[in-house]
């Protein structure tokens, strides 16, 4: 009779490498740590605004052509990107060891990483907003306070 074998426990990187690498493969990455080392490969400056989404190969039966790498960007920081678009290749070429990447591509939209910024407080000081209000010299009582309200919001920042 066969002795039970004996399990051990295994690291949750180790289990999971299957299925995360089969995920970002369907995204066209060549290595998952494009993804998870983003902010070493391009910088904390660039990592702050943009975030890679997918590398798209060409279909190139010849040989292998570099790949244009997809990245999301904040609204109008894809104009900071794209003039900075020669670092960000360089260092990712860098980061593969060969020509991976000849192009980039942006798709405006939020970030999804952890590298958002801190929300603000969105409460206002009444007292000010009172204050505010009363030096209006407007009839109507509910836009004098909404006017109060904006006045103490924009004092706030």
């Amino acid at each position: 009779m066969n002795k039970p074998r004996r399990s051990f426990a295994r690291p949750l990187a180790e289990l999971l490498n299957n299925c995360i690498s089969a995920a970002f493969a369907r995204q066209g990455f060549a290595a998952r740590e494009i993804v998870t080392h983003w902010p070493e490969i391009v910088g904390q400056e660039i990592a702050a605004i943009a975030e890679p989404i997918r590398m798209q190969w060409p279909r190139n039966p010849e040989g292998a052509a570099p790949a244009t790498l997809v990245l999301r960007v904040e609204g109008p920081a894809a104009i900071e990107v794209q003039h900075q678009s020669k670092l960000v290749i360089e260092r990712v070429n860098r980061f593969f060891g060969w020509q991976a990447v000849d192009r980039l591509a942006f798709r405006q939209a939020p970030l999804r990483g952890g590298t958002t910024r801190p929300q603000r407080s969105t409460r206002i000081d009444p007292d000010m907003a009172a204050r505010i209000a009363s030096s209006l010299a407007i009839e109507h009582p509910a836009l004098r306070d909404a006017l109060g309200r904006l006045g103490a919001a924009l004092r706030r920042k």
